[in-house]
């Protein structure tokens, strides 16, 4: 059985097939200078090129970083690029830092020349040039003539080596606590998304300070490469998970169920990742505070995608800042990716050209991420005008399920008004919250929590008084709840789900599957 390869020996395996084409010019974008180079030394011995490398401080070297061809101008952009075409040996050029330089007309039109006469060397005089480099912005002058090769961050297998080369370095004493209590595997999940060099430094920082890994520690690291990109928003989890949720108990459940496909068993049980859920409904009734509960209860990083917020009036940048995001959030894996309100995000895409093809733009850069992806990025998206989605993303496929979260029932209300009372704690003992859900038909769950300050203020103005179930109900008869003023619209949405969406809380068909799920 042929073993699986990890992230880095893939890229030198698909770096070392670009040579062997015949490729003259392949632009590599990567922060991992060091890591890249030993790969890109794998590639060339595999596709039998002699590497040599360049920056304009050391001039050409081989990997060592014994000088080579030392003669006048090894440190010029410019000449270098003419030791390459002059050259009759069968050679791989890494050239650091280059896009600096190509700032320059004269350096630009030379490498673009290179890259052509490249093309028409013997197989035994066959050279190519790798530019390595941290921007993937290829000069337009360049771009027919680059291949470029998003490099890999380290997988779990190549952060697996770096935390058990950091264990054994360790003395015998300390060794056998570094990560106990089955802690290997959530170290190396916390440190996925890390360069290799940033997960070394992130759990020698950890032995240091407290003897052994410490997965939240090194998890806090990612937030630190979430505020570097500035593409996507960091979200803090709330407090007690899918228990700060009242109701929708057949979605908790459902998520309870594709919690366990994150764990190690599973992974070798070849269970594929979840891909996420799509929530539609109501506005105010728990789609989004689902959404930061989940990954609270997965202790998983929360991501914010604010689409409308890329957007950028040039052509193809807005579908570029979408692409980075959801590659930040693969990096960041596994988490917990929100597209809040996406209808709005996606405005336009079914409509013609309304807005220059932006949001149709926008549109296929999710879509072909969401089907194509093979991260563990769940992602949680929220609408409430499900009209405005188009179809392509309601499909299977795209997500695990759609649900559809509709008004509290009376059962809920009561939780939700239970949940609120203890989040701004305050005791259950003396409130009828049955009697306070009758008198709340109709309210949203948002509507229901708002409940709770309203009594809390009339109570302190009172006396500063303990709230009573009275005050609750006058909180409730001053209000004037959002299914009232828009009742067309919840009876549109409802009759859209029938059939449509699975229901997000307990209903009569749903209460045997549920109870079924949870027993698991």
């Amino acid at each position: 059985m042929t073993a699986t390869l990890n992230a880095g020996s893939r890229a030198a395996a698909d770096i070392a097939a670009l040579l062997r084409a015949r490729n003259p010019l392949i632009w590599i974008t990567t922060r991992e200078e060091a890591r890249a180079e030993r790969l890109l030394l794998e590639a060339a011995q595999a596709a039998q090129y002699e590497p040599r490398f360049w920056d304009c401080a050391s001039g050409i070297a081989d990997f060592a970083g014994t000088p080579q061809d030392a003669g006048t101008g090894a440190t010029d952009p410019a000449q270098v690029l003419a030791t390459i075409r002059d050259s009759k040996r069968r050679q791989v050029w890494i050239l650091r830092d280059m896009p600096a330089w190509l700032r320059d007309p004269t350096v630009c039109r030379g490498l673009r020349s290179l890259a052509r006469q490249l093309t028409l060397a013997p197989r035994e005089e066959a050279r190519a040039v790798i530019v390595l480099t941290p921007s993937s912005e290829i000069p337009p002058e360049l771009s027919g003539h680059a291949v470029a090769v998003e490099f890999p961050l380290p997988d779990r297998a190549e952060v697996a080596a770096i935390l058990d080369a950091a264990i054994a370095a360790l003395p015998d004493d300390i060794r056998a606590q570094a990560a106990p209590n089955g802690m290997r595997d959530a170290a190396i999940d916390a440190a996925v998304g890390l360069t290799a060099e940033e997960a070394q430094a992130c759990y020698a920082k950890s032995l240091v300070s407290s003897r052994k890994i410490d997965p939240a520690a090194v998890a806090a690291e990612k937030k630190r490469v979430i505020a570097r990109e500035k593409v996507l928003e960091w979200v803090d989890p709330i407090a007690g998970g899918l228990d700060a949720v009242g109701g929708l108990e057949a979605l908790k459940a459902w998520l309870v169920s594709r919690r366990a496909a994150y764990g190690p068993k599973a992974r070798a049980y070849g269970l594929p990742a979840p891909k996420g859920a799509l929530l539609v409904g109501v506005p105010g009734c728990g789609k989004s505070l689902t959404a930061k509960a989940i990954a609270a209860a997965w202790s998983m990083p929360l991501l914010r995608l604010d689409m409308g917020a890329l957007r950028s009036k040039y052509v193809g940048e807005s579908e570029q800042n979408i692409r980075k995001a959801l590659r930040v959030a693969e990096t960041v894996a596994p988490c917990v990716l929100w597209l809040d309100e996406i209808e709005k995000a996606l405005a336009g895409a079914t409509q013609g050209a309304a807005d220059g093809g932006t949001s149709a733009d926008a549109l296929g850069a999710v879509l072909s991420w969401m089907q194509d992806r093979a991260g563990s990025v769940f992602v949680v998206a929220t609408a409430n005008d499900v009209s405005a989605l188009p179809p392509e993303l309601l499909r299977k496929g795209r997500f695990d399920e759609l649900f559809f979260v509709d008004l509290p029932s009376p059962a809920e209300r009561s939780a939700i008004l239970g949940t609120a009372l203890k989040q701004h704690g305050r005791a259950l003992e003396g409130i009828n919250l049955a009697e306070c859900a009758d008198a709340t038909a109709d309210f949203t769950g948002a509507e229901l929590a708002a409940l709770v300050p309203d009594a809390l203020f009339a109570a302190f103005a009172d006396g500063e008084r303990a709230i009573t179930t009275a005050d609750l109900k006058t909180a409730a008869a001053l209000t004037v709840p959002l299914a009232r003023t828009a009742s067309e619209k919840v009876e549109a949405l409802r009759r859209w789900a029938k059939g449509r969406a699975r229901p997000a809380s307990i209903t009569a068909t749903t209460r045997s599957a549920t109870a079924r799920t949870i027993d698991v």
